[in-house]
């Protein structure tokens, strides 16, 4: 049997093979963040459809630190009747979810959330929008919003979280000198800027226990000049691990990295799939914690060689998994064909427009052959 079918365990969460799906803005939550019957679906077809690790999009922690328009939300007791409603759709099929906690810090929308976003310090250049440099308390209540958040994910029946700290959001803000410009015991040295990250995953940690499966999602770079690189990002991951951090997924780049950004386009070969493995080499080979990899997986046998050479044990996917919910499903079977995913990013604009994510180019093909 091929490896990536293989069942592991993450800290006692038995998975049924090793692909995740990795967390996307799905646009289909309520404006308050509550979980919707749209959403539910969804999930529920990346269960019917074989996926070994289900992560929903980024999950905002405190009203503050929403993103975007229909982001999912956990950041009060209300949020938790809905994702229970879905965590028990997920596992009547048989699957396994983690919850992502997510603050945006410096790129939250004040249109939504009618605050000033919160940052660690000024950045170079300014922006358009004012920020609001966090004091000592501001982090405090972060950390604690962290905390509050884990334990209302566990009582929704999650069977692990995920710890936002990638893409240039708050946590990840923090770890980049690029973003935290601070002169107290949360800036300037690496230590320091890692203090935050630390202390968010004491407090998870003490919210839901020793033996709830705790992962992590983290920059292996930031791809700016005066960024986060990618020895820092060993260093830390060699801390977390001493934390007691269950797992660690290897992504890179934030919103404002240009064409190096997490969710590439032209995604055309295999050479430009996996964009992030040698980063995920790095770490296996410095670190015992389990890896996962993501950006940019199409192809079955490339998935298998990632694995049989060491770059990862887990391998997460997104945007093929828009176009194709059973496509785990169908690579099990023997269908070994290349997922169907353009990887154009169309998928997004829906989500924008209040639509919900779908792949646009399924939507149209399907148009198409009913007219």
């Amino acid at each position: 049997m091929s490896k990536v079918f293989e069942t592991t365990t993450i800290k006692g969460m038995e998975l049924s093979n090793r692909f995740v799906r990795s967390a996307t803005w799905e646009g289909l939550a309520l404006e308050d963040g509550s979980c919707t019957p749209a959403l539910i679906t969804m999930m529920t077809r990346l269960a019917e459809g074989q996926v070994g690790l289900i992560i929903p999009g980024h999950t905002y922690i405190s009203p503050e630190g929403q993103a975007g328009p229909w982001q999912l939300g956990v950041y009060q007791e209300a949020c938790i009747n809905g994702l229970k409603e879905m965590t028990d759709m997920v596992h009547g099929r048989g699957g396994k979810m983690v919850l992502q906690l997510a603050h945006a810090g410096y790129f939250a929308n004040p249109k939504l959330t009618g605050r000033k976003p919160l940052t660690p310090s000024e950045v170079a250049g300014g922006a358009e929008t004012p920020r609001q440099v966090m004091t000592v308390e501001d982090i405090q209540g972060v950390v604690e919003a962290f905390g509050q958040s884990a334990r209302r994910a566990k009582e929704a029946g999650f069977d692990g979280l995920q710890i936002h700290a990638a893409h240039g959001y708050l946590l990840s803000q923090f770890l980049s000198p690029y973003f935290n410009k601070r002169t107290d015991v949360y800036g300037g040295s690496l230590e320091n800027r890692a203090r935050i990250l630390r202390e968010v995953l004491r407090r998870v940690r003490e919210a839901v226990g020793e033996d709830f499966p705790v992962l992590i999602k983290m920059n292996s770079q930031d791809y700016l000049e005066g960024g986060f690189t990618l020895e820092e990002s060993l260093k830390v991951g060699w801390m977390l691990q001493e934390e007691g951090i269950d797992a660690i997924e290897i992504s890179g780049g934030t919103l404002i990295s240009e064409m190096l950004t997490p969710s590439r386009t032209r995604i055309t070969t295999e050479e430009r799939e996996a964009y992030f493995r040698q980063a995920a080499k790095a770490f296996k080979a410095r670190l015992q914690v389990p890896v996962i990899l993501v950006g940019g997986i199409r192809s079955l046998p490339l998935a298998e060689r990632l694995l049989e050479e060491g770059y990862a044990d887990y391998l997460s996917l997104s945007r093929p998994l828009i176009r194709e919910p059973g496509l785990i499903k169908r690579w099990a079977s023997g269908d070994r064909a290349k997922a169907a995913c353009l990887s154009d990013n169309q998928c997004f604009k829906p989500a924008r427009d209040g639509e919900g994510l779908y792949c646009v180019v399924e939507k149209q093909e399907k148009e198409k052959e009913s007219a």
